[in-house]
């Protein structure tokens, strides 16, 4: 099977050289999503449980755009621009995912924009 991209349904202007997703073989590599406005690619500031949960919202519709659900995501990668929003984030995090949470890394990392987060996944579909 080739490898396929998976579009951000939403997604209506480009945010740079990238594809949202591109699955094989059942797995799902989701790339970096942010607090972004789909629509005009502008940032959507605000605290860091809205961006977070704004953030996951991008990453939740990637994986079901392949066919899958938020249950499928394996794996997440967590980019915080200051690492002391660690518990805040942690909790919108949490509030998010129902059952078995994905394996996780956060870091803290100089991010684009004035984010205050961005997320990448790994999902199993199928």
């Amino acid at each position: 099977m080739p490898k396929q991209e998976i579009k951000h349904p939403d997604k209506s202007v480009s945010t740079g050289a990238y594809s949202a997703g591109v699955l094989k073989n059942g797995l799902l590599f989701v790339s970096g999503q942010g607090p972004l406005d789909l629509a005009t690619g502008e940032v959507k500031r605000g605290t860091i449980e809205e961006e977070t949960l704004l953030t996951l919202e991008h990453v939740k519709k990637v994986v079901e755009a392949a066919g899958g659900t938020v249950d499928d995501i394996m794996k997440c990668t967590v980019h915080l621009l200051d690492i002391n929003d660690f518990d805040r984030y942690n909790a919108a995090y949490a509030s998010f995912f129902k059952g078995i949470l994905p394996a996780r890394t956060t870091v803290q990392s100089v991010l684009g924009d004035g984010i205050k987060i961005e997320i990448d996944a790994i999902a199993l579909i199928g």
